[in-house]
């Protein structure tokens, strides 16, 4: 007998997709609960509030979510502008996550720590798609039991970032150096200015992350000359850093190869390309960094700080009980692999795709958003809600509505700021 028609669908992750998973839900009036980690809805792009992203608020405001709020007389930001991260979760996931459909059922500081299925290990197999998921739930110092008929898994991979070692572990010394470490993209302007002002930094990755960093490390020289910008990529040519250009059809992003292009032509930035980082060893008041330059053994001497943008990749350590669908390379569920790429496709080449090809071996279990691509750098915004509306219109048993395709992007694809070497989305 099915024992789970009657429990919630559970969702993982108060981001822009784990929340337009809750407004559909609400739309198909699908009973769910929802578990952020963080404090707040958002909270991971609240670790990158200061940055602007390319896409215009036309493509980062999912539709059913938009529904819902119009119903209360919220005011839709001008579609053709940019936003930062905070005025993202300010104006748009906040409001929604105070609608009354969805508030009630949004437990924030709650960290799930494990999912399985009710009185069965991963290798049964008797009856096990007609048993619950039961959820351990981390709330404040209570550990909390709750069950649910699915799994929408939407963490994301902001908070797994990846270590600098150029063979893809910690580099020998990095997490013995980690306090002098900044994994992300801090605010060099404001809040991290003082740990950056005066110091010899090494920027590590290549996409659009580490230009923005090495750019507002270059803004701070005139109040802090002594400021010294490192820069170590694993890229051969500096041009494929670049990017289109003046042919991007995003302003924003064109705007950032061509500034990092005039620094680096005008002798602003220490460039070290190939670099294949090895070592990070602490030479009496500094560090530096060991490694591989065109085959020659080298040293990147007195170093103060370390940015890594080195990308980031998922978390399936609280999926040890779940049958898991996942590519060996890319880290993504297995039947996208092909699909997203990275060394064949860019962010404006990657096919919509929905449901069917989310599916992973546990049924009703999904993993979407930037986690559903893996270690690849290519996601987007609105692919991420065209995965939940074709995810959750098959948990509604509408197949024909969850196999349609209802995502139009332009050609060149629509980017954010990108969290990874060579990345152009978020």
């Amino acid at each position: 007998m099915n024992t789970k028609n009657n429990l919630p669908v559970a969702v993982i992750g108060a981001g822009p997709v784990g929340m337009a998973a809750a407004a559909h839900l609400v739309k198909r009036n699908i009973p769910f609960v929802l578990f952020e980690a963080g404090e707040s809805v958002g909270s991971s792009i609240l670790l990158w509030e200061h940055i602007k992203v390319f896409s215009t608020w036309k493509y980062n405001i999912d539709k059913a979510a938009k529904e819902l709020l119009q119903t209360t007389g919220w005011k839709n930001p001008v579609e053709d502008l940019v936003h930062t991260g905070r005025e993202f979760v300010d104006l748009y996931l906040k409001p929604l996550s105070e609608l009354p459909q969805l508030k009630n059922f949004i437990y924030t500081q709650s960290k799930v720590i494990s999912i399985g299925r009710k009185n069965m290990d991963k290798m049964k197999t008797k009856n096990r798609e007609h048993v619950p998921f039961v959820l351990r739930v981390k709330q404040h110092n209570s550990i909390i039991t709750f069950e649910a008929r699915a799994i929408i898994d939407a963490t994301g991979t902001w908070l797994t970032p990846n270590p600098v070692g150029s063979d893809g572990n910690y580099a020998i010394g990095e997490l013995e150096h980690a306090d002098n470490i900044f994994y992300g993209i801090p605010d060099i302007l404001n809040k991290h200015k003082l740990r950056f002002a005066n110091k010899k930094v090494a920027v590590i990755g290549g996409g659009h992350s580490a230009i923005n960093t090495i750019l507002e490390l270059e803004k701070i020289k005139d109040e802090f000359p002594g400021t010294e910008i490192n820069w170590i990529l694993r890229k051969q040519k500096m041009s494929d850093v670049y990017g289109g250009q003046e042919n991007d059809a995003l302003e924003a992003r064109g705007a950032l190869g061509i500034k990092i292009e005039q620094l680096v032509n005008d002798d602003k930035i220490n460039v070290y390309t190939p670099f294949q980082i090895e070592e990070i060893r602490k030479v009496k008041n500094s560090l530096s960094l060991l490694g591989w330059q065109n085959e020659k053994f080298a040293a990147i001497p007195e170093i103060d700080e370390i940015i890594s943008n080195t990308g980031s990749r998922p978390d399936f350590s609280f999926l040890r009980e779940i049958r898991l669908g996942i590519n060996t390379a890319i880290e993504s569920s297995e039947d996208i692999a092909e699909l997203i790429d990275p060394n064949i496709h860019s962010c404006g080449t990657v096919r919509p795709h929905g449901e069917l090809e989310l599916q992973h071996p546990e049924k009703d279990f999904y993993i979407v958003g930037s986690k559903s691509y893996g270690r690849a750098p290519t996601f987007l915004m609105a692919t991420g809600y065209e995965q939940v509306r074709s995810v959750v219109a098959a948990l509604d048993g509408d197949l024909v509505s969850a196999r349609n395709v209802e995502l139009e992007l332009p050609e060149t694809g629509v980017c954010s700021t990108g969290n990874g070497e060579g990345a152009c989305c978020a």
